[in-house]
């Protein structure tokens, strides 16, 4: 299926609103948080850009790239990525993002960042393995908590959206060989290790006052490595007890 995907950037009022409509289909947010159409040209304008993945001319998959400042730092925030139900698994939101990379680099950019769900193992591993990003700030509540429906039905429990934030260095070392389908190996041994909930999303299906207590559990592991100054680089998957490996400071 790779070979049959077009990676090209979405320029025509047309190609962003099937941007818009993926974003319906993808995440089921509620109309008020969909990006529209003018926040795509705007963010083009403003020296962003929005890279889309094309199957026989129809939109698989886009990701967007908002130009950004801080200090005297320039950069690109990775504000959304996704991928058409019917192309997951297929390795879409990978040439999405190693072309995320290379326009970067044309445009004289060498970092990207963007949040996750630090409970979620695919996005996890993805990001840190799959990408070599790495992680070390935690930011609780980053969207606001969500309301969910205990299992009684009798009351509500609220989870926070706590995210990581990604930071993907696009000139390091690990990440050119990852762009190459090298493999890299962490020089050092790990100091700590954060373990998340084997499967997040039916953890808070069946038992959402549990997935709140892991979710703090989580949450204070991480505040407590990045307060001291460890940085999240490499991501273990298991079927059972998927973790974070965290390492000394040594950027």
């Amino acid at each position: 299926m790779e070979s049959e995907i077009e990676i090209r950037e979405c320029a025509s009022v047309e190609e962003l609103t099937q941007c818009v409509a993926l974003q319906r289909e993808v995440f089921a947010l509620p109309e008020i948080e969909i990006s529209p159409v003018r926040h795509l040209i705007v963010t083009r304008q403003a020296g962003g850009f929005t890279l889309g993945a094309f199957a026989a001319g129809k939109l698989a998959g886009f990701v967007l790239s908002v130009a950004a400042f801080v200090g005297n730092e320039k950069f690109f925030y990775s504000h959304m990525t996704a991928v058409k139900k019917d192309f997951q698994s297929s390795g879409i939101g990978a040439q999405l993002k190693w072309a995320q990379r290379a326009r970067a680099l044309e445009k004289g950019v060498n970092y990207i960042k963007w949040t996750f769900q630090p409970v979620q193992a695919r996005n996890a591993f993805f990001n840190l393995e799959k990408l070599g990003a790495i992680v070390r700030r935690y930011e609780p509540n980053f969207y606001g908590t969500d309301y969910l429906t205990s299992r009684d039905q009798t009351k509500q429990v609220g989870l926070d959206s706590d995210r990581l934030f990604a930071e993907w260095r696009l000139d390091s070392e690990k990440v050119e060989r990852l762009a190459k389908g090298e493999q890299f190996f962490e020089p050092d041994k790990s100091a700590r290790e954060i373990e998340i909930p084997s499967d997040w999303n039916l953890l808070v299906k069946e038992n959402p006052e549990r997935a709140v207590a892991e979710q703090q559990r989580v949450k204070e592991e991480f505040q407590a490595a990045f307060g001291d100054r460890l940085i999240g680089r490499r991501f273990e998957r298991s079927e059972t007890n998927p973790k974070y490996l965290l390492f000394e400071n040594r950027i």
